[in-house]
């Protein structure tokens, strides 16, 4: 609904219905579909079913309110509800948006936060959508990198509070939310957002004390954190060159040495431990061997003249 409001082709479709996740699979069978199920079992536990039609994913999901216990991500999961309710527990009033044929159904004013470019929590109370399923904080982020939107400061105020809560979200999910906002138009927006909501720090901690890092080098104009910005930026749209821009020189500070003549900070085989702080976070986040193997080569190479990051790193000297 949000991107067909803002003129993109969606390149997938989501329903609502009062239907339970039964009767749907059920209505879809019987129109000779094969019904999937979202996320193996996971998805008709939370109401949603899928079927594809020329190749493109549709899903459809259960009117449904949900209760959550503040420790786990998954809530309990009430139906029978109406569809305003159902639109009461989206995570962004940009996402909080549905068409019952030609009327638009905006009970929280997403439309006008898709005119604004707005990023703002649904209800009240930010903090507590966000003490729901912390992986809304990442989201964010994600969202204000593809979308170049702003997060809204009632939003963004609740982040910084919350934002340690991303601890109980699984490091697959970060990975899978990290990929999206790397490839996204504009990458750097989102990780500004990492880093002034506190989510770098509990999310990657090398990585954040990059910002306001003065690197006194004759090689660079410009702090390390808005040097790795420019690198993110300037790097091909490759997931594993995204990745290898924003991780190149994450081993920087923990090797800088001083130097009187002349006076300025060298860096010696900062590339070394940058790439094995890589392989740590690799690990974490259950990278491939292929991924991994990839995005330490590049980090570790860098510096070389025939390296991919070579360009992108030059500019942003």
């Amino acid at each position: 609904m949000r991107d067909e409001l803002m003129g993109k082709e969606p390149c997938d479709y989501d329903f609502c219905t009062p239907l339970k996740p039964d009767e749907i699979e059920e209505r879809i069978r019987a129109h000779g579909k094969r019904a999937i199920k979202i996320g193996n079992r996971v998805g008709k536990m939370f109401g949603t079913i899928g079927f594809t039609i020329r190749g493109t994913l549709v899903e459809i999901t259960s009117f449904r309110g949900e209760t959550y216990d503040g420790e786990s991500r998954k809530p309990d999961v009430e139906y029978g509800v109406t569809l305003e309710e159902d639109l009461s527990r989206r995570d962004f009033t940009i996402n909080a948006i549905a068409m019952r044929g030609d009327r638009i159904i905006d009970p929280y004013n997403g439309l006008e936060d898709i005119r604004g470019k707005t990023i703002r929590a649904v209800g009240a109370s930010p903090k507590a959508r966000f003490k729901e399923d912390p992986l809304r904080l990442l989201r964010a982020c994600r969202f204000a990198a593809q979308l170049e939107f702003d997060i809204e400061q009632h939003t963004s105020d609740a982040m910084v509070k919350q934002a340690h809560s991303i601890l109980r979200v699984s490091k697959e999910r970060w990975a899978q939310e990290m990929d999206k906002l790397l490839m996204s138009g504009c990458p750097v927006n989102g990780l500004c957002y990492m880093q002034s909501s506190g989510l770098l720090a509990f999310m990657f901690p090398e990585l954040s004390l990059q910002h306001e890092y003065d690197q006194v080098s004759t090689y660079h104009q410009y702090p390390l954190w808005t040097h790795t910005m420019l690198v993110v930026k300037h790097s091909p749209l490759d997931i594993n060159l995204r990745w290898a821009a924003l991780l190149h020189d994450i081993g920087k500070p923990f090797v800088a040495v001083w130097k009187e003549k002349p006076k300025r900070k060298s860096y010696v085989k900062h590339d070394l431990l940058s790439a094995d702080i890589v392989r740590k976070y690799a690990a974490h986040m259950k990278w491939s061997k292929e991924r991994t193997d990839t995005v330490v080569d590049l980090v570790l190479n860098h510096m070389q003249e025939n390296s991919p990051l070579r360009e992108a790193d030059l500019k942003a000297h």
